[in-house]
């Protein structure tokens, strides 16, 4: 009962963990992403679809994102799309695809991006601490009740905090690691 509780945290700061990282990934660091546009919904006969399932998103080069769409009558529409969406892309096409230039970050740029990630990081350990205290006040529910000992309480809340920690540092590494790519480019 215990033991699956315990797995049951775990894989909540897991989640959490992976969440912050996919947030960290749509902060476009000067070079060319395709989860840049991950979010960006298309009309696609009445029906909004991802940008991704509309067409090959692609990465050619360092600064340029190509976005091949499989029915061409599309292009206006993934445009506006992309335009409506405010993410600084201004797209242009020949026909068969359209090219999104990825502009060159100023450091005023830099800085809010770093703030942003920030923001994102501690979204993260806010995550990751209310589910230390959803599952520490299952526990002490359990002990109330009289499903555990006192002394597995207190292992269930020391083992809950040791997981706590370790998902925070690894939040911490992450946004550690996305800061100085930030900023060293």
């Amino acid at each position: 009962m215990l033991d699956e509780l315990l797995l049951e945290v775990e894989e909540k700061m897991e989640k959490t963990i992976e969440s912050t990282k996919t947030h960290f990934s749509h902060v476009r660091a000067g070079r060319a992403n395709v989860s840049m546009l991950d979010g960006i919904t298309v009309d696609y006969y009445g029906q909004m679809s991802p940008l991704n399932q509309v067409g090959t998103v692609s990465a050619p080069e360092a600064r340029l994102l190509v976005v091949d769409p499989w029915d061409k009558s599309l292009i206006p529409t993934i445009e506006k799309a992309i335009l409506a969406a405010n993410i600084g892309f201004n797209p242009s096409n020949d026909g068969r695809i359209i090219r999104l230039v990825v502009p060159e970050l100023t450091e005023d740029r830099r800085k809010e991006y770093v703030k942003l990630v920030k923001k994102e990081a501690e979204e993260g350990r806010v995550a990751a601490r209310n589910v230390r205290k959803d599952y520490n006040n299952k526990v002490r529910k359990m002990e109330k009740d009289s499903e555990i000992t006192e002394d597995e309480l207190k292992s269930a809340e020391e083992k809950i905090q040791k997981l706590t920690d370790k998902c925070i540092t690894a939040i911490d590494e992450l946004f550690a690691k996305k800061e100085k790519e930030l900023l060293s480019i």
